[in-house]
């Protein structure tokens, strides 16, 4: 083979890795659960914490308009059923430090007040997934809009999984009910050895706290 080639195609090679890579750190559309109205205008958009997920910002939203916002509390959408691997305790107590967490980094943005009223932004966000993959073989068990625990041991039933967190929501201007932004984002946190290995609440909390950093630092700029 030609140097020339070698070098087109060493570059060709690149660049669907780097593509590979880039999907694999969000959530994929066959993943999306429908709490949101409209998922055609995400796009894959850089956090301030350098995570990728999908996002979209009305082009006209301006975060100077609003002095408050009014949180409503993280749910499970769809309502999860608890497992051998996911316990129910593990579940309430998932959604008991996102809510604290999230509700906390919120507040250090906009005062939080009890009753939307114009220049109010509500937040209204859910966990839509929570799943273990097999580390190395990217096996998922899909069930369409479900909340699901995912994954398939090998032959030994030994392979590492991986744990993941799926996290949706938007920010709605409480005067006109418009949408002005839209996130869909993926975390992973702690691997668990293999599938007889119980999921904990200390598993999932780096992918939570990297969320609230990232609302922190959240600028509301449409290309940030």
């Amino acid at each position: 083979m030609k140097t020339s080639n070698k070098v087109i195609l060493a570059s060709l090679l690149g660049g669907v890795l780097a593509l590979i890579g880039c999907a694999s750190q969000v959530t994929q559309p066959e993943k999306y659960s429908g709490f949101l109205g409209n998922y055609s205008k995400l796009k894959p958009t850089k956090t301030p914490s350098g995570k990728t997920v999908m996002r979209w910002i009305d082009p006209s939203f301006d975060k100077t308009k609003y002095t408050s916002l009014y949180y409503q509390p993280l749910t499970y959408y769809p309502t999860p059923k608890p497992t051998g691997q996911i316990s129910q305790a593990t579940l309430n107590g998932v959604l008991d430090y996102a809510n604290t967490r999230i509700k906390s980094a919120m507040g250090t943005r906009l005062p939080l007040t009890q009753t939307p009223v114009a220049g109010t932004l509500i937040f209204k966000g859910a966990i839509t997934g929570v799943s273990t993959s097999t580390e190395g073989l990217q096996f998922y068990e899909v069930i369409p809009v479900a909340l699901v625990i995912a994954g398939t041991q090998t032959a030994t039933g030994h392979r590492t999984k991986n744990t993941e967190l799926f996290f949706e929501g938007e920010l709605i201007d409480a005067a006109t009910g418009k949408t002005v932004v839209e996130v869909v984002r993926m975390g992973e946190g702690k691997s668990v050895p293999n599938s007889s290995q119980q999921v904990t609440v200390n598993d999932l909390k780096s992918v939570i706290d990297n969320l609230a950093v990232d609302i922190t630092q959240f600028n509301g700029a449409s290309k940030s």
